[in-house]
């Protein structure tokens, strides 16, 4: 059997090599998921991934599918009743912050016509590719990683520190940092030339 080469974060557990194979680099257009991607990541602070991976089915529902319309309008009621949640992870600060972002994120939406105009701007519309040899010369963040944050932290964006942007960016395709052994790297960079 010919065993395919993939990033080594991505290890052998099935969830994380399905999101790797599946998902992780992969150009995102459609705002509802950006959003989805965008609170996640802000979820994973201090987390694991593969922590956020499993609980991100228990988000979805909880969360209204992330719409971010009905995700701006959740009170301190709602906000309770998601602490209460054992599939969710419950973090005062981060559950305050999803709404203050659902209402930053229409705002640019109101501004832009789609957070995928505004988002994917900073990067002139195409994917940035990386060319890593290995996992040791992905970063954590970059210039223009911290660039972002610091346009949506001015935005009012919470949990948008720039390591939170750049693992964004790459989940989202706005960079494609899949080592170039990588059996995906190619398939990304191969639909973005």
């Amino acid at each position: 059997m010919n065993e395919k080469t993939r990033c080594p974060w991505a290890g052998n557990t099935a969830i994380y090599t399905d999101y790797h194979d599946k998902e992780w680099g992969r150009p995102v257009h459609d705002d509802r998921k950006l959003f989805e991607l965008l609170i996640l990541e802000g979820m994973q602070a201090g987390l694991t991934w593969i922590t956020v991976l499993k609980k991100r089915d228990a988000f979805r529902e909880a969360f209204d599918g992330f719409d971010p319309y009905k995700i701006a309008l959740y009170d301190d009621v709602k906000i309770q009743e998601l602490l209460g949640n054992e599939k969710l992870i419950r973090n005062r600060l981060k559950m305050h912050a999803s709404v203050t972002n659902a209402k930053a994120f229409i705002e640019i939406i109101e501004e832009y016509g789609s957070f995928d105009k505004f988002i994917w701007s900073y990067v002139n519309h195409e994917p940035i590719t990386g060319h890593r040899k290995k996992i040791q010369d992905v970063p954590v963040s970059t210039p223009l990683s911290d660039r972002i944050s610091k346009d949506l932290k001015k935005r009012g964006f919470k949990f948008a520190g720039s390591t939170i942007i750049y693992s964004f960016m790459q989940a989202a395709g706005l960079v494609n940092d899949h080592i170039i052994d990588c059996f995906v790297y190619e398939k990304v960079f191969s639909c973005t030339r």
